[in-house]
């Protein structure tokens, strides 16, 4: 039986003038699970997943191996359930830069975890690793070392991408469209990428939360669907002819 890894129970996000963007959202995210969230543009699904990565003010409970955010630490919950927006913002320096500020965050040590020993799963970054899994996505090695600046969107996209798994940390990742900058082949190999590292015996990778306005990739990648509406949040059935 597969573990739960991530529960919601009731969760609501309010407006600044009190009304709500979507309210009762309750399900559990599993271990194997690539949970699609679907809807129309405006209908919430960036605002939960921030929720889920305790970037937005929310009422409900989230727990994370039984337990909630504040409780582990939120910068420990954060390196576990990882977010990776849609649009990076542009960052000082290089990429490698940025892999190597991110890997010195005190989270990131295990000494500095409130989970026990069985759910730590904190790795040692390998930027070796991510440089490869950029290869993957079609990212040459030299743009490690050019500024942010001057990537281009897609580039950018791939580039957060490879180093949130080149962290190997995150037991679930948090996706908001990460290919809607790239080109079909480009966003089948970053697909091939994360559904084979979630098969890897030797993968931290256990869950992924995924945002995409492609029916098509949804139907590729997706274990289970959530849909929000104005109405509230349902969990659909998979598609019987996938």
């Amino acid at each position: 039986m597969s573990e739960t890894l991530l529960q919601l129970r009731d969760i609501s996000c309010p407006r600044s003038d009190g009304s709500l963007i979507f309210s009762d959202a309750s399900f559990n995210v599993n271990e194997g699970d690539i949970l699609v969230l679907r809807g129309k543009s405006g209908a919430g699904k960036s605002t939960l997943l921030k929720c889920i990565a305790h970037l937005n003010v929310y009422k409900g409970e989230i727990l994370y191996r039984g337990r909630s955010p504040k409780s582990i630490g939120v910068p420990a919950y954060r390196t576990h359930v990882l977010y990776v927006p849609q649009r990076p913002s542009l960052l000082p320096g290089t990429p490698k830069d940025f892999f190597i500020t991110i890997s010195s965050f005190s989270s990131r040590n295990p000494k500095n975890s409130r989970l026990s020993k069985k759910d730590e799963r904190t790795a040692v970054p390998d930027l070796n690793q991510a440089i490869e899994v950029g290869r993957s996505f079609g990212l040459d090695d030299e743009l490690w070392d050019r500024e942010w600046s001057s990537l281009s969107g897609g580039e950018s996209q791939r580039m957060v991408l490879a180093v949130a798994i080149g962290l190997d940390a995150a037991d679930i990742l948090l996706l908001d469209e990460p290919t809607s900058a790239l080109d079909p082949e480009s966003s089948k190999s970053v697909e091939t990428c994360l559904t084979s590292d979630m098969k890897a015996p030797d993968s931290t990778l256990q869950a992924i939360v995924w945002i995409t306005h492609s029916e098509e990739q949804a139907r590729r990648v997706g274990t289970r669907f959530v849909e929000v509406t104005a109405d509230g949040i349902r969990e659909e059935p998979r598609d019987p002819e996938v």
